[in-house]
């Protein structure tokens, strides 16, 4: 698929995931329009496009707003949908706030993609969280769907609603439902981020990195520009529309990933605690899954080298930490 002068919606561009895509859209040779609400905790980081904003149309709004969203989508010929929150923690807190930002904005931006862009090609992100404990490794997409947590039912239902109007209407529509990414750009100020970047955070301000329990669980990750790639192949493979994939990639446990980031932050200390029992009842174990189907269709693969990819992105960071951890170092 050429991007070339083609007009791409991004949805959550100022984002970590969102902001890497609109750079790479960009030098596909796309015409890029990038739309954030910044909403608080969603991950909004300006810095992250500071330098292409002469070549971006940049637009704050919220999905739920229908008519300032509404003309942005005129023309589409793609709208990559990131938009969202992920914190599993804040969605047990804030319940109705989750639905809102994971459910009601993305029914809303359908609706006006229906209306005013039928014929762009959707690629939406979802998440591995809503398989809950795995049944079986590694986990496919015929994996029940048990989420631990609110955040994961309204991420099933976005992406539910995305497959809904691909099946009734036509939608040229997928998901892809990432597991852990990391990479340049990704948020470190705060865990509900994401451990991997967390981790990035504690190694470079030399603070320790707390295990949870013995720290022996699985994980998979994936490098953000694995991750754009996959978005650029789903959005230019017919065969994607009104499906949905996992992006599966290389699996260590989380205390081999802690003890890698802290070598290579500088030294920082890697100690196990207790497990805090309000994240306690949101643990899935061992999570690795299979990206299998989505490779089948598009040829995709994970780098494997999630060890160099680590170390790289520590040292991407390194000198840009203050536009990415606040004033008291992230706390």
């Amino acid at each position: 698929m050429s991007f070339a002068g083609k007009n791409a919606v991004v949805t959550g561009g100022l984002g970590f995931i969102g902001s890497n895509l609109a750079r790479r859209l960009l030098e596909e040779g796309a015409r890029v329009t990038v739309v954030d609400s910044l909403a608080p905790k969603c991950g909004a980081n300006r810095h992250n496009l500071a330098d292409v904003l002469d070549r971006i149309r940049l637009e704050e709004a919220d999905l739920c707003g229908r008519l300032r969203i509404g003309p942005l989508l005129e023309g589409a010929d793609f709208v990559f949908n990131l938009a969202g929150r992920i914190s599993h923690l804040d969605s047990m807190t804030a319940p109705f706030e989750d639905l809102a930002i994971n459910g009601q904005a993305h029914l809303s931006l359908l609706e006006e993609i229906r209306g005013r862009c039928p014929l762009a090609t959707v690629v939406y992100a979802s998440t591995r969280q809503l398989y809950g404990p795995p049944r079986y490794l590694p986990v496919d997409e015929a994996h029940p769907v048990s989420p631990v947590d609110i955040n994961g039912v309204h991420k099933f239902s976005a992406e539910q609603y995305h497959l809904l109007f691909a099946r009734h209407y036509g939608l040229r529509a997928c998901a892809l439902r990432l597991t852990n990414t990391y990479g340049p750009r990704q948020a470190l100020s705060h865990p509900r981020f994401g451990f991997v970047g967390w981790f990035i955070n504690r190694a470079l301000t030399g603070q320790p990195i707390e295990l949870f329990g013995d720290g022996a669980y699985l994980r998979d990750l994936n490098h953000v520009d694995d991750v754009v790639q996959a978005f650029l192949l789903a959005a230019g493979a017919e065969a994607c529309a009104g499906r949905v994939f996992n992006l599966s990639g290389p699996r260590a446990s989380l205390e081999h990933i802690a003890q890698v980031l802290a070598k290579t932050g500088g030294g920082c200390p890697v100690v196990k605690v207790e497990y805090p029992a309000q994240l306690r009842k949101l643990e899935i174990g061992d999570y690795y899954g299979s990206s299998e189907a989505f490779a089948s269709v598009t040829g995709w693969r994970a780098n494997p080298d999630w060890v160099g990819d680590l170390a790289r992105t520590v040292e991407w960071f390194r000198g840009r930490l203050h536009h990415y951890l606040p004033a008291e170092g992230g706390r």
